[in-house]
């Protein structure tokens, strides 16, 4: 079944392409860590999907003002200086080069306990970043106030980028960040998308499609987890399959391509499993002898997801379902098939509803 709705009008701020900036937002905290540390956030965020920012921003803020209470984390940080005594490592040729001894100093090269680590340098300009995006005054001065008072507590050098942040483990003694670093990272996050509205529907312009599929990719996942109940349902992403190869020649091996399913959800009661493929692309395309026709290569890659898996021991893999999901602009499309026992079931996201409608049309693609 395909049906059209009433076109969309992208001339006011708010948009990214045709797509709702709230919109945007709230699949950015689908794909988040902070719905694993916050309970209220997804309903909060629901209920009001124009606030997300203020959300965001107040839990932050309240993570950061409870870790202020109990002190922020301290981290080992490198640094250098000329001293009257040694501490650490001796740095001879700074030494030597500016004849410190005969000053009675020498140059060392020491580790320091510090709150100025990357985690909270991180914390502290995601403050300063989502301030510009709240909409009440009150919350915008709290964050402010917050990212100066960490300042002033000596967390004072630049924001690190995402990659030296990965370098940084939260350990048992310090898993109250948790919270904290999941809304800084989420707030850091929904400053990206702030183009003014386009012309184009989807995909996204194109510097931002990658960015865009993993987004959501990333968002399935985590709304599944989130809302489906773990008592029943078993949620996976990222999962690799293998090929059933019966034999190779010596070389095959380190061509051959790899598998990777989306999502995978295994609904532990009915004994049923779906495996979910998403693309940020438009679900049909031009066709040869027809006006439309579906993306050939995405059915074969499904396919072939399922049909690798079957008679290998596993009971849910030999009727698993396949699902080809796909984001759109102002129209709906779910069709099926059955091909050798699997049902592939070929649908979309309304990605210009409101947030009701598009977790209502996630749930409803996980029941038969």
């Amino acid at each position: 079944m395909v049906t059209a709705a009433t076109n969309l009008s992208h001339e006011a701020a708010g948009f990214i392409g045709r797509i709702p900036v709230r919109n945007i937002w709230l699949l950015m905290l689908y794909a988040s860590d902070l719905l694993k540390t916050s309970e209220r956030a997804l309903v909060d965020a629901e209920r009001n999907p124009d606030e997300i920012a203020d959300l965001v921003a107040r839990l932050l803020a309240q993570a950061v003002e409870e870790r202020q209470r109990r002190q922020l984390s301290l981290g080992y940080r490198p640094r250098s200086a000329d001293l009257s005594r040694v501490r650490g490592r001796i740095d001879v040729l700074r030494t030597e080069r500016r004849q410190l001894l005969a000053r009675g100093a020498v140059a060392c090269r020491f580790v320091e306990l510090s709150v100025d680590t990357p985690r909270n340098r991180f914390v502290r300009g995601a403050l300063e970043a989502v301030a510009r995006l709240v909409s009440h005054p009150d919350l915008r001065h709290r964050c402010r106030r917050l990212a100066a008072d960490m300042q002033a507590l000596g967390v004072s050098g630049a924001m690190p980028s995402r990659s030296e942040l990965s370098a940084d483990r939260i350990g048992r003694h310090d898993a109250a960040d948790r919270e904290m670093l999941a809304a800084a990272k989420l707030a850091v996050d929904l400053v990206l998308p702030t183009e003014l509205a386009g012309p184009r529907p989807l995909p996204m312009p194109d510097r931002e499609e990658q960015w865009a599929r993993r987004l959501f990719e990333r968002a399935v996942g985590g709304f599944y987890r989130a809302v489906l109940p773990s008592s029943r349902w078993d949620v996976r992403t990222g999962r690799p399959l293998d090929w059933p190869v019966d034999w190779c020649s010596d070389g095959a091996r380190d061509i051959l391509p790899g598998m990777r399913t989306d999502v995978v959800l295994d609904d532990l009661v009915a004994d049923r499993r779906i495996v979910i493929d998403t693309k940020f692309t438009g679900i049909v395309t031009a066709g040869w002898r027809r006006e439309t026709t579906l993306r050939s290569g995405y059915l074969y890659q499904i396919y072939a997801y399922l049909r690798s898996q079957t008679g290998r021991g596993d009971s849910l893999a030999d009727v698993a379902e396949g699902l080809l999901l796909h984001p759109a602009i102002g129209e709906t499309v779910d069709e099926a098939i059955l091909v050798q026992g699997h049902c592939i079931r070929f649908a979309t996201v309304d990605l210009a509803a409101d947030s009701a409608a598009i977790r209502a049309q996630l749930l409803g693609l996980s029941i038969k």
